[in-house]
């Protein structure tokens, strides 16, 4: 995308317009604004006047400042767990904090996309502890923390922990606080990364907790979902979203349904396997707020007229005396379900890995070359939002903006080879 149709996209966003009400908002006809938003290789596409882009950065400006006196105290005060800067569920957002925090992660887009540099973290180190097996998750928390100038120390499995020796996790969390300044911890048992939190008051973050609570996946994937509808010309009030898979154990869709639960007039399918529905607490929160609930094993009928996809794979290494193996054939997303059920805008994401075996029928490779295939937007967001992460609980986010200076190095201008030109670097 050009800057100037960056710059209109992320105003819409953060605005939480529309195209009609926005284009109205700056007093401007909504041709006008449509031609501003077109690529620069189209024949209609059009410069915006310098005198609407200071304008559009005035009212954000404005909102920005109202926002801030409204909500004086803190980012990290504001998402405290216990009075502590950590974070470990999205219990601890609200619509207004998860908005905030956003803002941070677009101020850090220049250094995910390798443009700018900052060195804030300089000096900070930290622990990654996965005792459970993860590479996107552990890379992508290294990589951001990175980006601002941090170290990265990383220890995977129980095999190379002390605890294989039976330390306790208080010993292991007051240890590890004595070595680094922040803390990731994946765990497979559900609560187990509070345990390590209250152990300690260096910034804790929760990667995973069995079928708990994956909140930095949920943090991204809605961020995901609102850079997506805002070039879409769509509003997360309001949308459908339907929610695909193993919904008993996939714990990034617990943690993403109560993110989208602070919207207004969501519509949320559920469709499962038979045995691998939606918990009953989680579905209950969700029915407390006045949005529309539907769940069902029929594939075809939940996804019709959806925006949003959301897929997950089977979690077999949580079932306990479960035998179910896999997705049936006719359970599977593909380019034809697709087509048949939802429109040319619909996302389809997944929280990944997704499973390629054949027999495993989970998201299919067919829609790799498909614009609406998300999947790879949403692992590029995770970078930006960790980074926000980061910067918020350690509390540098206010000297990132002044900190940045120029990439000197030669970087590719798309991330993959089969990118579209809307998702690549620029």
């Amino acid at each position: 995308m050009s800057a100037q149709q960056t710059f209109l996209r992320d105003a819409m966003r953060r605005l939480n317009m529309t195209r009609e009400a926005f284009a109205t908002r700056i007093g401007v006809s909504r041709r006008a604004l449509d031609t501003w938003l077109l690529p620069d290789d189209s024949q209609e596409s059009r410069a915006m006047p310098e005198i609407v882009e200071r304008f559009v950065t005035e009212i954000l400006q404005r909102q920005e400042e109202s926002t801030q006196s409204v909500h004086s105290q803190p980012l990290a005060d504001a998402i405290a767990f216990e009075g502590r800067p950590q974070l470990l569920s999205v219990d601890q957002f609200t619509r207004e904090s998860a908005e905030a925090l956003f803002r941070v992660a677009d101020i850090m887009q220049p250094i995910a996309r390798r443009q700018k540099i900052s060195r804030v973290l300089e000096g900070a180190v930290l622990g990654n502890l996965f005792f459970e097996a993860s590479t996107r998750t552990r890379v992508s928390f290294g990589a951001a923390f990175c980006r601002l100038g941090g170290s990265v120390c990383d220890t995977t499995g129980f095999t190379f922990s002390s605890m294989a020796k039976g330390e306790s996790i208080y010993d292991t969390s007051r240890v590890m606080a004595g070595y680094v300044d922040a803390l990731v911890v994946r765990h497979p048992e559900q609560g187990s990364v509070a345990e390590f939190a209250r152990a300690t008051n260096i910034p804790v973050i929760n990667a995973g907790d069995g079928p708990g609570e994956h909140p930095s996946q949920a943090l991204l994937d809605l961020y995901t979902i609102q850079r997506e509808f805002s070039r879409l010309g769509k509003l997360v009030d309001g949308s459908h979203i339907a929610l695909v898979g193993d919904l008993k154990y996939g714990r990034t869709v617990h943690s993403l349904s109560k993110l989208l639960a602070l919207y207004k007039g969501i519509k949320l399918t559920l469709i499962s396997p038979p045995g691998l529905e939606m918990p009953s607490y989680v579905v209950d929160r969700l029915a407390k707020n006045d949005h529309v609930i539907e769940q069902t094993h029929d594939l075809n009928k939940g996804l019709a007229g959806a925006d949003v996809v959301y897929a997950t794979r089977i979690q077999k290494e949580r079932f306990k005396d479960e035998s179910f193996e896999g997705y049936t054939p006719e359970f599977q997303i593909n380019k034809a379900t697709l087509d048949a059920a939802c429109g040319p805008d619909t996302l389809v994401m997944h929280p990944l890995p997704r499973d390629g075996r054949p027999d495993a029928n989970d998201l299919s490779t067919d829609l790799n070359h498909d614009s609406r295939l998300a999947i790879f937007r949403q692992t590029d967001n995770g970078i930006p939002v960790r980074m926000a992460i980061f910067a918020v609980l350690l509390g540098v986010d206010g000297q990132v903006q002044r900190s940045m200076r120029d990439a000197t190095w030669r970087r590719p201008t798309m991330v993959g080879p089969d990118d579209a030109v809307f998702h690549g670097i620029d």
